[in-house]
């Protein structure tokens, strides 16, 4: 026993400074530094490169049309210039930028809270539910993916043309209620996120397709739905083209096409004094809109994002 405890012993002694002079130190090196510091100024660069024109934009803002041709493009203007420009935004033609603004809220929460519910509808019977087509169906989703929107944008406007519901606020929501790439991500998501033995369960207690889906499928599917609410929203405040060519009436145009008008507008020559000021002041109240449902949904999106990736 006293030779057993003392090989023991010995083999501690002899290991310890195997364990400072092996392997296990020489680990914090395998990292090559001069990747690590290329690597951080490559991001530090494309950082800079999406941060400055937000920063141009913000910056411009605060000049007046006098300041665009006596100062430099980087240089803020007055000390009150960008309140006299908001104020301006909302006045200019009859505070025509309010209308604009209220018809992109509508097209926005009308569009994204019915593409969610559909998407999220949708991706729980196909993940869920076994029905005859259903391979097919998944087909046509992930070819639908792959086609751009703009690419359809012709062939809806001929349709909605005969269905006489140009120049309608119809014209804006119904394209904006499918949305494939979220139909695919709720599939995703609800396959893994959505026990089958409840939804058994749900049923030996006799309660129906919908009520399961509404009491214990559509609560798992918040963090999914999140994504998907935040995805449609960005894309349809952004929208642009489809609007451009189904809305004649200024009265039912969103931002988007309202502020190009008047760049065109200020652009023109004889059309008057310029509006670049109104230009730019209104892009940068354009997207504040849409920085605050980022900052203040990120927990819930960004989850639904890591969940789909580990579960899918």
């Amino acid at each position: 026993m006293h030779s057993i405890g003392s090989l023991r012993a010995g083999s501690g002694t002899a290991a310890a400074p195997a364990r400072r002079t092996g392997r296990g130190p020489r680990l914090h090196t395998v990292g090559n530094p001069r990747k690590s510091v290329t690597l951080t100024v490559l991001t530090g660069l494309f950082t800079l490169y999406c941060l400055l024109p937000l920063a141009w934009l913000v910056i411009n803002s605060t000049k007046t049309q006098a300041d665009f041709v006596s100062t430099f493009g980087l240089a803020p203007g007055g000390r009150f210039a960008l309140w006299d420009n908001i104020v301006e935004v909302f006045t200019y033609q009859d505070g025509v930028y309010s209308r604009w603004l209220s018809n992109t809220v509508l097209y926005v929460v009308v569009g994204a809270t019915v593409s969610t519910f559909l998407a999220a509808l949708g991706g729980y019977a196909l993940a869920k539910l076994d029905f005859r087509g259903k391979r097919v169906f998944l087909f046509v989703i992930l070819g639908s993916i792959s086609v751009p929107g703009i690419a359809l944008a012709i062939p809806q406007f001929l349709l909605f043309a005969k269905l006489g519901l140009t120049n309608t606020p119809w014209a804006i929501l119904i394209p904006s209620f499918l949305n494939p790439f979220g139909l695919y991500l709720m599939w995703v998501f609800a396959a893994e996120a959505v026990p089958t033995g409840l939804l058994e369960a749900a049923k030996i207690d006799g309660a129906g397709e919908f009520r399961t889906f509404f009491r214990i499928a559509l609560p798992l599917l918040a963090p999914a739905s999140v994504t998907v609410l935040l995805f449609s929203f960005v894309s349809i405040w952004n929208n642009y083209f489809l609007p451009l060519i189904m809305l004649k009436d200024p009265a039912w145009y969103p931002l988007t096409v309202g502020i190009n008008q008047w760049n065109k507008l200020g652009s023109q020559a004889g059309a008057g004094a310029l509006i670049q000021n109104l230009v730019i002041t209104s892009s940068l109240l354009t997207i504040i809109p849409l920085i605050i449902a980022f900052l203040s949904l990120q927990r819930y999106w960004r989850a639904g994002l890591s969940l789909g990736a580990v579960k899918g």
